[in-house]
């Protein structure tokens, strides 16, 4: 909590300014009591219309000028809150960009999510309301009790006796119910995992007509956070009831002293008015620190969730800067694993494939395709072997310098909201008009783009849902090919291709000026036939590499691959 302090940095006139001028407002108000005291016991008593008007406009002037000052600190507390919470989404959403997969997978999206929304937003208010309320409302209370002794000395015991009572119950429920607040943050998150999870794959339910049985995962959610919710909310709703009790009670103590005064002659009417309004004042002011205590708790416990993620060292990923690449890849007994996994994803996998060269990666659904092109790049680490890149160890390699060299085309196609240019652009910044026709040409895409109004400026909607599946793979490799890069991974990203217009892109690439060493993932046989190298996957196991002959020869997976494809081509195309 206290590291999130530094974010205040710059705003600290808006912070000495917002509650400056709640005190300022809180001072006008603790003159009120003792304005309406002489309009009772002088203008009332005497009967003396004019006194009492005059005293009104005084009373109206306090209130105005007490107006002015509260909106005053109000505009300088919420330019700190905003100004402090927009700094906290940048800290933590720059931190999150240079988590690693891994770490990402350790973490969760959804938590991730809930820190940089729900959680900030809880430490923007508390920011608010502490700079409006931390201090006015002490300094009304103590105020009000320092008035009342300055009153009558024997009325303002009760004052004091009051206000520990009080400030034990607010202070009591506020440390029971911080732990609870951070239970209840913690189920939230739970929530935002199964709203995100039924968002994204809500096509997949309706398949499986699962959405009776996601309703009722996400109702026991829900509900789980709802009874957390309520626990804490009943310790919180203690507080205003017991409070209320405390005062009034103190109240009808202050009237009965106050009236037996009166009767003595020892005080006035109006000043028994004034301890009364000052006690008033105090109950106000109590249910506002309470509610103030409650939101400073939930506050601090985001600030401390929020904490967590900052504190996340970030894998490091700097090395030595990389010179020009020329695709020489190898791995030696290269191993990995996915964290939290009790076997590796791939083991022992061995091979060496030279610059320009075209690399096919086939096997099943878990074979440990993606993890082992994922290496290369640096995206996920080798526990154990090396991945070579023109004699060189990727991990000794700064991965920014590294993946500059590198095209990657993702399993999901995505695409960003803007324009096609825009999302071309991902690859290479300042790339010319020509240089993205040259990539659009290579991806098989140019043609569509063509067509499209505005051509390379057509609007793509977020996640490039005005585009067909096709239509996206073949944007995503354009986007990969722009920057020309040594290295082109593939990674089933023609999944939505024709063989036709498979086969066109292959080609195309192998004809550019200087082909890259291009890596193909692919459970199309036909996708990788005629690479120059293919690697057999099977649960994790590199069980054959060679050329798509050797394979028919030697490799019985391979050809159990091929032959079920080759069978079922037949067939349709028949």
């Amino acid at each position: 909590m206290k590291q999130l302090l530094k974010y205040m940095k710059g705003y600290e006139k808006q912070c000495v300014l917002g509650p400056l001028f709640k005190l300022l407002e809180a001072t006008f108000e603790l003159l009120i009591p003792l304005v309406v005291a002489a309009i009772v016991d002088k203008g009332i008593g005497s009967g003396d219309g004019g006194y009492i008007v005059k005293m009104c406009l005084v009373m109206v002037a306090l209130g105005v000028i007490g107006l002015i000052c509260a909106v005053t600190a109000q505009y300088f507390a919420a330019s700190a809150a905003v100004g402090v919470s927009a700094r906290l989404r940048k800290a933590v959403m720059g931190h999150i960009m240079g988590f690693s997969y891994t770490q990402i997978d350790e973490v969760g999206t959804s938590t991730l999510v809930t820190r940089m929304t729900s959680d900030i937003n809880q430490v923007q208010n508390g920011v608010n309301l502490t700079l409006r309320l931390l201090l006015r409302s002490p300094f009304v209370v103590f105020g009000a009790m320092i008035m009342a002794f300055t009153i009558d000395f024997e009325a303002a015991l009760v004052f004091a006796g009051v206000i520990p009572m009080l400030c034990i119950v607010v202070f009591g429920i506020m440390l029971i119910t911080m732990p609870m607040y951070k239970r209840v943050q913690a189920a939230l998150d739970r929530v935002t995992a199964a709203t995100r999870q039924n968002l994204a794959g809500v096509r997949v339910l309706r398949a499986f007509c699962a959405e009776d049985r996601e309703r009722e995962n996400f109702a026991s959610q829900t509900q789980a956070l709802t009874r957390r919710q309520l626990g804490a909310g009943r310790i919180s709703a203690l507080m205003n009831p017991v409070t209320f009790v405390m005062i009034n009670l103190a109240v009808i103590l202050l009237v009965k002293i106050g009236a037996v005064k009166v009767e003595h002659g020892v005080l006035t009417q109006g000043l028994v008015i004034a301890l009364y309004n000052y006690m008033s004042q105090i109950l106000v002011e109590l249910v506002k620190m309470a509610n103030l205590i409650i939101t400073m708790t939930k506050a601090v416990a985001c600030a401390n969730r929020v904490q967590t993620i900052l504190d996340l060292e970030q894998d490091r990923a700097e090395g030595e800067s990389v010179d020009k690449i020329r695709g020489e890849i190898e791995f030696r007994d290269v191993s990995a694993r996915y964290a939290g996994a009790a076997e590796a994803s791939v083991e022992g996998i061995s091979f060496h494939a030279g610059p320009g060269q075209t690399i096919g990666v086939i096997g099943g659904t878990g074979a440990g395709k993606t993890t082992l092109v994922n290496l290369i790049p640096r995206l996920y680490e080798a526990y154990q072997g090396q991945v070579l890149i023109d004699g060189v160890d990727v991990s000794v390699m700064d991965a920014q310098k590294l993946r500059s060299s590198i095209g990657i085309v993702p399993q999901k196609a995505l695409l960003f909201h803007g324009t096609i240019r825009d999302n071309l652009c991902w690859g290479k910044q300042n790339a010319t008009d020509q240089e993205l026709w040259d990539a659009l040409d290579t991806a098989q895409a140019a043609d569509m783009v063509r067509r499209r109004e505005g051509q390379l400026d057509a609007e793509v909607s977020q996640g490039g849902r005005n585009f067909s599946g096709g239509q996206r793979q073949r944007l995503t490799i354009a986007r990969a090919l722009v920057r020309k890069p040594a290295i082109l991974i593939l990674d089933d990203s023609a999944s939505a291709l024709d063989y036709a217009t498979d086969a066109k892109l292959r080609q195309s690439v192998r004809n550019m000026p200087d082909p890259p060493t291009t890596f193909i993932v692919s459970q199309r046989a036909a996708s990788v036939r005629f690479a120059d190298l293919i690697l057999v996957l099977d649960d994790g196991q590199l069980v054959g590499k060679g050329s798509h002959d050797e394979l028919m020869e030697t490799c019985p997976v391979y050809q159990e691959i091929y032959h079920s494809q080759f069978s079922k081509e037949v067939t349709n195309h028949a």
